[in-house]
């Protein structure tokens, strides 16, 4: 089986200066790395809401990459830092990106990140091709 690296012009950094893949495609399967909603200096904006957007933003530009659109999501993690202060507002951003059939996923809250002031890291899974039931 061929492991690939997706690696979008945009997130190059996290491959070159974190040595990871934005995307790793392994057999019918596309697995990402966490993504908060800081920028490639690191800086978060003070908003959730934006956070929220720039984190699933970098989801659609791993998909995109790979040739894929959010429809393609099977799973996903999202961590929180204060996750009853923001689930509401997390879902409804959420609802605008993430399509039927939804994808199996977890909240779980967590103390922090890397990142010092964001509050959210989602990392999710995507399926190349379309299963026939």
């Amino acid at each position: 089986m061929t492991i690939r690296s997706i690696v979008p012009k945009e997130l190059d950094y996290y491959y070159s200066n974190w040595q990871m893949s934005p995307g790793l495609a392994c057999g019918d399967f596309i697995y990402m790395t966490g993504f908060t909603g800081s920028d490639r200096n690191g800086d978060v904006p003070a908003d959730p809401e934006t956070q929220f957007r720039s984190a699933f933003r970098k989801i659609g530009l791993v998909l995109a990459e790979a040739g894929l659109t959010y429809n393609s999501l099977v799973e996903m993690t999202s961590y929180h830092v204060g996750l009853r202060d923001h689930l509401e507002l997390f879902k409804k951003v959420r609802s605008e990106f993430v399509v039927e059939p939804y994808p199996a996923w977890t909240a779980i809250e967590v103390a922090g990140f890397v990142a010092e002031k964001a509050v959210v890291e989602i990392k999710a899974v995507a399926r190349r091709q379309s299963h026939s039931w």
